[in-house]
């Protein structure tokens, strides 16, 4: 028997802003999308083409308020050729919330405060 992880899902309030936010941080771009007749939740798949991992953004109709994360570490993370280069973009971006200069990585959160790790490809 053998298992592989295939998707993580995120409960997002503005199911567009989310997109842009993952299509201009991480050069994600939607693979597919669940939309119900009825409209009560919209399921969106993202990828970044560099592994066969996907990102579930799951928006809920009835969600009238940004989620509450409450205490909760939960976090994905990233690893990237460019480090430098990804660490300016966010910068510029606004969306560092953390950093370990020590360790070499940083933090951003999405417009729902989720964290996500970047970490360089290569350590030095």
């Amino acid at each position: 028997m053998k298992f592989r992880m295939v998707h993580n899902n995120l409960n997002v309030f503005d199911l567009d802003k989310s997109i842009k936010f993952y299509q201009d941080a991480f050069d994600m771009h939607e693979v597919r999308r669940i939309a119900p007749a009825d409209g009560s939740f919209i399921i969106v798949y993202l990828s970044e083409d560099n592994s066969n991992h996907l990102l579930e953004l799951t928006w809920m109709k009835e969600m009238d308020r940004p989620y509450d994360l409450g205490d909760n570490e939960f976090h994905l993370a990233f690893k990237v050729d460019d480090y430098e280069a990804a660490h300016k973009r966010h910068a510029e971006m606004g969306c560092i919330c953390y950093e370990n200069a020590e360790m070499g990585i940083y933090f951003v959160t999405d417009p729902d405060g989720y964290w996500l790790e970047v970490i360089p490809e290569k350590r030095h």
